[in-house]
């Protein structure tokens, strides 16, 4: 289980149109927002990808780095690109599920076509979002077992105003016996 506080696994991956992303050099401000989606199979993704791509703005004001990745191949990954339209989000691909697992994130078998006709892949991860500081160390994570009901970017946004403002730390990091 990954801890508040404590440092994130790496995470490697090539983007569809922005090079190499690489965690542990990110360099990002106040932190990385780290989104991993189920895949092109998956319509609620193209949608929360377009208004997280609607958002990198104001995530940028923030001082706040953002990545979307999946297990999807490059060739997926660039049609997931064209089915959100976000051409400016940095979309990585080829997330192994054993990386995937790293993070903590569930796995589900395919069952068959979605509602957008694409076939899921035989094992995929389900989606998981994290907040990371620029020493690598996790801030805040959401790991669903669903693609329903994922956190809103535009309440984080103003969870990031607060958090900045008033030096929130992290919380969740207590591991001692209880």
């Amino acid at each position: 289980m990954l801890t508040p506080r404590q440092k994130t696994p790496d995470l490697s991956v090539e983007t569809v149109a922005h090079g190499s992303f690489d965690l542990s050099s990110e360099g990002s401000e106040k932190f990385t927002l780290v989104v991993f989606y189920r895949g092109i199979h998956c319509p609620i993704c193209a949608n929360y990808l377009k208004e997280l791509e609607r958002l990198m703005p104001e995530f940028a004001q923030r001082g706040v780095n953002v990545i979307a990745l999946s297990g999807d191949t490059q060739e997926k990954a660039a049609q997931m690109v064209e089915a959100s339209g976000a051409n400016k989000l940095r979309i990585g691909y080829g997330v192994s599920l054993e990386k995937a697992r790293e993070w903590g994130l569930y796995t589900s078998e395919g069952i068959g076509k979605t509602s957008n006709g694409i076939e899921e892949p035989a094992i995929f991860a389900e989606p998981g979002l994290f907040l990371v500081r620029p020493d690598q160390t996790l801030y805040f994570a959401s790991i669903q077992t669903m693609p329903f009901t994922r956190p809103s970017f535009k309440e984080m946004l103003g969870a990031l105003d607060f958090v900045i403002a008033k030096d929130y730390p992290g919380r969740g990091e207590y591991t001692g016996a209880v």
